[in-house]
Formats: structure tokens, sequence, C-alpha cells
């Protein structure tokens, strides 16, 4: 037997016990890498999806851990990037049971977002903007972008809610829309959006950077129903709003 097929042997009984022992190696020892392989896994999900880890009982979620550790071919071993093969299999190679929640890929979407906001850098092309000296005649001569620590998304349970006492059988009545940012101390913080703050931001987050007077001149287009100067007035004050939060931020070009 060639060395790669021996590598192949060991990698496929780590994975799952199950298949043939490779020749020349102990049931112990194998038992002792397979656990130390596995135990890193399942510390890495377990750690990025926290709520929806206690939705199930134990036994449930490792066998969910051992489903995703024996199936996906998973080529990473930065904690990130395993959250996100681990979505990625939930969402494309995993069939839900009975046992799992409606909302579990909405969930776990959600769980790693957060994640994806707290490991995020800032831009260095975006710039802090300073409130004490900002008012509508600045801002709206600025050009804004969303930064680079925020994410938006919509879901249709409200997932904030969701928590061991808390597990909706069915969606919401209207979507939910939400930026996960990281604010002014680093910390993860949440905002929950209403439909036209969510279309302005999808709008931008579309761009490096956007002038203020093209996205008064897109809300103009988009919604013909409102009156213009309405419209404008309140884009600037929900730009002010969020760059208060540090979602929006000033764009310098280099």
């Amino acid at each position: 037997m060639s060395f790669i097929d021996t590598q192949q042997h060991f990698m496929d009984y780590i994975k799952d016990p199950s298949k043939p022992l490779p020749e020349g190696i102990e049931a112990r020892r194998m038992k002792i890498y397979r656990e130390l392989f596995f135990n890193n896994i399942d510390g890495f999900v377990s750690n990025a999806f926290p709520v929806l880890k206690t939705l199930y009982r134990e036994q449930d979620w490792q066998q969910r851990v051992q489903q995703f550790f024996a199936i996906h071919d998973c080529h990473t071993p930065i904690f990130i990037e395993i959250a996100q093969e681990f979505l990625l299999f939930l969402q494309t190679e995993y069939t839900a049971t009975e046992i799992d929640p409606p909302f579990m890929l909405e969930l776990a979407h959600y769980e790693w977002l957060e994640l994806v906001v707290a490991v995020a850098q800032d831009n260095p092309k975006q710039k802090i903007i300073d409130m004490a000296a900002m008012d509508a005649d600045v801002i709206s001569t600025m050009t804004l972008s969303v930064s680079a620590t925020s994410q938006i998304a919509q879901y249709t349970f409200d997932v904030q809610h969701i928590s061991e006492d808390y597990r909706p059988q069915q969606p919401t009545v209207e979507p939910q829309f939400f930026c996960i940012y990281s604010d002014f101390e680093d910390e993860v913080s949440f905002l929950q959006l209403n439909p036209l703050t969510a279309q302005v931001l999808a709008y931008m987050s579309q761009f490096e950077s956007v002038e203020c007077v093209e996205l008064i001149d897109w809300l103009s287009v988009t919604f013909t129903n409102i009156e213009p100067a309405v419209l404008q007035q309140g884009c600037i004050e929900l730009l002010m709003q969020l760059s208060a939060k540090g979602i929006i931020r000033e764009f310098i070009a280099e």
C-alpha cells in the first residue's frame, strides 16, 4: 500500500470510525487521534453557534457535528472559516430532521454573521464621522460608505429573540431586517431596521462608496410616492443616525 493510500485510510477512519481500521495501527491509538481531531472541530463549531447548540440535547448536537466532520470536505484550520464551512454544510449537505427547528438555517447564519463582524478589520479608506461638527449641509456633500465592520441581513424569523425558552414555529408576519455591526468599543451590536433603512444600507453596500446626492437621487426614483423634500430630509436624518453608530462612514479615496 502506498503512503498516500495509508494517509487516506487514516483520515477515513478518523472521520468515520465505522470504516476499517488502518493496517498496523492499534485501535487505542486511533481512538486518541480521532478524539483530538473531533474535539477540536466540535469546539470550533460549538463556540461559533452557541445559541443553536443550546436548542439540542448534547447527543443530538454531537451527531450533527459528527456528520459535518465525516461528510464535509473542509480545507481550512482557521476558526472563522470552519464556522463558515459548517454553515455551508447545513445549507447544502445536511437533511433536516423532525428535531431540527424550522429556523435552524437562519439562526446559524445570524450567529455566523456575529462572528464575521467580531473579527472584521476596519477599512483604512473609511473615516469615522465626527458628529460634533456634523449637520445636514455637511453630510450632504460627503462621499459615504457602509463600514467594513457592518453586515446587513434579512430573516423570516425573529432570530434575535431565539433561545432555549423561545423557539418559534412560524415565521413572523413581516420580514426581520438587521444591521450587525462593531460599535466604537469594538463590541458586536445589533440594530433592527425598518424596510426603508434596510433598502438604503443594502443599496450602499453594493458600492465601495456613494455620493450623498447620488443616494438621494436613487431614493427619489425608487420611492416616487414620497415628496422629494420629505425624502431628502428623511435620508439626511437617517445617515446622521447611522453615522452616530459608526455604521455609515466617510469614504476617503487614496
